[in-house]
């Protein structure tokens, strides 16, 4: 195992560029996400009216990113996890915490459970109100990270260089096909 373990992270750092690049990639896809949960849901709570009333092709759309968001807090979270085993940090692991309170917006407080709440579209609820807002605090910690990943990976780039990022990804996918 810590073989297997020590292989990976060997990997990992030969890929830096790449693997920094997939993780702010799919957490800056939950901009999309989070520019619903802000125009649709708070700003109709807080102003009676929402700014973002989306058809249903965009509500799929937007279903199908709120679910790129375990990928992004598995690859983010590996980000990180690689940062605390070079160099311990207590930024690195408060962005660590931020992207994992995530788990618990997705498995306890659902978006479900934030519209029954904020729109009263579904019939009342044992949770409070203010549970709401936490769920929604939790989806907000998500704008750090997205923020300090393409910080990241726009560095990384600028270090390798686009030409190298692009030469490892064609040498991974030559080696897996």
């Amino acid at each position: 195992m810590k073989n297997l373990l020590r292989n990976f992270w060997k990997w990992y750092e030969r890929h830096t560029t790449l693997n920094t690049g997939i993780a702010s990639g799919l957490f800056t896809i939950q901009l999309v996400h989070l520019y619903w949960l802000t125009t649709a849901v708070v700003f109709l709570r807080l102003f009676g009216k929402a700014f973002f009333t989306p058809s249903p092709i965009y509500e799929f759309i937007i279903t199908l990113v709120d679910y790129t968001e375990i990928p992004a807090i598995i690859t983010t979270s590996i980000l990180y996890l690689n940062e605390l085993r070079k160099n311990f940090n207590t930024r690195s692991l408060w962005f660590l915490f931020f992207i994992n309170s995530q788990w618990l917006h997705i498995y306890w407080i659902t978006d479900e459970f934030v519209l029954e709440h904020f729109t009263r579209h579904v019939g009342p609820s044992i949770l409070p109100v203010w549970l709401a807002w936490v769920a929604i605090f939790i989806d907000y910690l998500e704008l750090p990270v997205i923020y300090d990943t393409l910080k990241k990976f726009f560095h990384s780039l600028s270090e390798d260089g686009l030409t190298s990022a692009l030469e490892e990804l064609k040498e991974e996918q030559s080696g897996i096909l």
